[in-house]
């Protein structure tokens, strides 16, 4: 094994996807590598000491590291995501009521009545995609909750561009530009209703998301632009129509592996906590996470100079034999023989949720997660013969098909 092998740059990014690192790595036979990314020096970090070597800002910063394609597409110019000490700790303080008990309560209920009321329009057809089905769901939902207008015919659209945010991430090409275009239509019609709730044009629920982005004020004292506000806006409804990737892998697992049915329509709460943190941990979504180096680095007696990349591997890591028994066996029984560690499940990101870059909105995920999870188990349906690979070189990866449902003859009765 060589300690300080550089792997040249190439296209094993786009061609190999997920795979790419912890190949990587599995080459090394470690957890820790030196490589060269888009021209700039990279060090690979995995493992839970590898997460809080990463998220300790005297190592490692947010701020220019992601790129710039990510920035155009899934988080937007300004973001708490690109923010790093008192700027990103004053900006996470709007996002902090995200973890508390009565925000996972109220937006799972509101996603679910969105959920009940959808399921009726679904007996109707012969076939639902459920990628975007649930898409629709959750955009109504969520934006009842946080108390963002909406239109009865703007629904559709809105799911459809807040899906295309995420979908197209990570990918050069049409995914790519449909992201953008949605991610311009949306920041000016956030930011439009910014505006409007500034003027008192438009009344903001008491207590709202909404309410609070319009009249948050950054660490200089000062009101977020309406851009500004628009992209942290949507950096609470976007993340939550993502749960869209998470539903749908959930309804794969149950389709698979159909035993866990029984278990999640039994309304054992334990086990649909367990059920959701193994769907996030088996199945493909955030490959990698990015900082740069704040200074001259060493881990794992790996240099790293001052600027360069640090990337920390969060599907190699979901899926580190080290870590976990049968990393791919989808068992969420390994969740009632031992709760998730902070740093070793990080499918959104590793570390303190109210200090450091990790997801505020994890909680939240986990709760819509469970809630939905038994909604799908209970709901009698049959999955007709499609193609549900799920290629891993395709990020963020799905179901090829977009998991297509066929609701029962005994269900639409």
């Amino acid at each position: 094994m060589s300690s300080h092998r550089l792997v040249p740059e190439s296209l094993a990014l786009l061609t190999e996807g997920y795979a790419w690192l912890p190949d990587l790595l599995r080459a090394e036979d470690d957890t820790a590598l030196n490589l060269r990314l888009l021209g700039h020096p990279a060090l690979v970090v995995r493992g839970p000491d590898a997460v809080r070597f990463f998220y300790d800002e005297r190592h490692v910063r947010r701020h220019g590291a992601l790129p710039g394609p990510v920035v155009n597409t899934l988080f937007g110019h300004g973001t708490v995501h690109t923010l790093d000490g008192d700027a990103h700790r004053s900006r996470k303080s709007l996002f902090l009521p995200l973890l508390e008990a009565d925000a996972v309560a109220g937006s799972a209920e509101h996603i679910t009545a969105a959920w009940d009321e959808a399921v009726p329009g679904w007996r109707k057809q012969s076939d639902v995609v459920l990628f975007d089905a649930v898409g629709r769901v959750i955009t109504r939902g969520v934006c009842r909750w946080a108390g963002v207008p909406l239109a009865e015919d703007g629904e559709e659209p809105l799911a459809r561009d807040l899906l295309a945010m995420v979908d197209g991430f990570a990918t050069p090409g049409a995914r790519h530009w449909r992201a953008r275009r949605a991610r311009s239509r949306q920041e000016k019609r956030f930011g439009e209703l910014v505006t409007e709730v500034r003027s008192g044009a438009v009344r903001a629920p008491a207590g709202s998301v909404l309410e609070r982005v319009c009249h948050h004020r950054d660490a200089s004292g000062a009101e977020l632009t309406p851009r500004v506000a628009a992209v942290e806006l949507l950096n609470v409804v976007r993340p939550t129509v993502a749960l869209s990737w998470f539903v749908v892998f959930a309804a794969h697992a149950l389709h698979r592996w159909p035993g866990h049915g029984r278990r999640l329509r039994s309304g054992d709460a334990a086990f649909a906590t367990a059920f959701a943190h193994e769907v996030r941990r088996f199945y493909p979504f955030a490959p990698f996470l990015g900082g740069r180096a704040v200074t001259d680095l060493t881990w794992e007696n790996r240099k790293l100079p001052a600027g360069g990349l640090v990337l920390l591997d969060v599907y190699g890591q979901n899926h580190d034999e080290r870590l976990w028994k049968d990393p791919y066996a989808f068992r969420p029984e390994r969740f009632l023989e031992r709760p998730p560690g902070r740093d070793v499940l990080i499918p959104q990101g590793g570390a303190d949720a109210r200090t450091g870059h990790r997801c505020p909105g994890e909680a939240m995920t986990v709760g819509i997660l469970e809630t939905l999870s038994q909604r799908l188990a209970d709901l009698r349906h049959e999955v007709p013969a499609q193609d549900l690979a799920i290629p891993l070189n395709r990020i963020p990866a799905r179901p090829r098909s977009g998991m297509i449902i066929r609701l029962a003859a005994t269900a639409r009765s």
